[in-house]
C-alpha cells in the first residue's frame, strides 16, 4: 500500500467515525463496528460494511451517510459492499463504545457471543441497570425500540432501561 492510499484511508476511517448510528446516536458507526473495510484504487473507494442482524432497517440510512459524508469531502466513485459472513456479533463493540452507551441510558452487552451457555442462564433476564447499577431488575420484553435490544425495568431506581443484546 502507497503512502497516499494509506493517508486517504486514514481520512475516511476519521470520517466515518463522525458519522453516529441513526438508532444509538452516541456511537459511531465505526465504533459499532458495521464498517469491515475500507479499499481504495484507481476505480474509486469501497467501503464494506455488515449489518448488525439481517434485515436491519438501519443499513440504508448508513450507506447514505456513508456516500454523502465522502462526497461532501471531494470524494467520488464511492460503493458500498455489504458483507453477510462473518455475521456481525457484540462482540465489535470496544470497552468505550460500551461504556457510551451505558452513559446513554442502555445497558451494554454483558458477555461475549462466544458464551453460548449465557443463552440458558436466569441471570441473563438480571442486566445491572445503566443508572444506579442494581441487578434488582427484569425483563419485561424481549425487543425494545430495535430487534437488537430488550426493554428492562430497575426495581431499584424505577427506570425503564434498554439492553444491548449480545449477539
Amino acid at each position: 500500500m502507497t503512502v497516499e492510499v494509506k493517508n486517504i484511508k486514514d481520512q475516511i476511517w476519521s470520517l466515518l467515525s463522525g458519522i453516529p448510528d441513526p438508532e444509538i446516536p452516541v456511537i459511531s458507526i465505526t465504533e459499532l463496528g458495521v464498517v469491515r473495510d475500507i479499499e481504495v484504487n484507481k476505480n474509486g473507494i469501497i467501503i464494506s460494511i455488515t449489518p448488525t442482524y439481517s434485515g436491519c432497517p438501519a443499513m440504508k440510512v448508513f450507506e447514505d451517510d456513508i456516500i454523502s459524508t465522502l462526497t461532501r469531502e471531494g470524494h467520488k466513485n464511492i460503493k458500498i459492499k455489504t458483507i453477510y459472513s462473518p455475521a456481525w456479533t457484540s462482540d465489535w463493540l470496544g470497552d468505550e463504545a460500551k461504556q457510551k452507551l451505558k452513559k446513554y441510558g442502555i445497558a451494554p452487552p454483558r458477555k461475549t457471543s462466544e458464551d453460548k451457555n449465557m443463552l440458558f442462564e436466569e441471570d441473563t433476564k438480571k442486566v445491572p441497570c445503566p443508572y444506579c447499577d442494581s441487578n434488582n431488575t427484569k425483563l419485561t420484553s424481549q425487543f425494545s425500540s430495535t430487534a437488537c435490544k430488550a426493554l428492562h425495568f430497575c426495581n431499584q431506581c424505577q427506570q425503564p432501561f434498554e439492553y444491548f443484546k449480545c449477539i
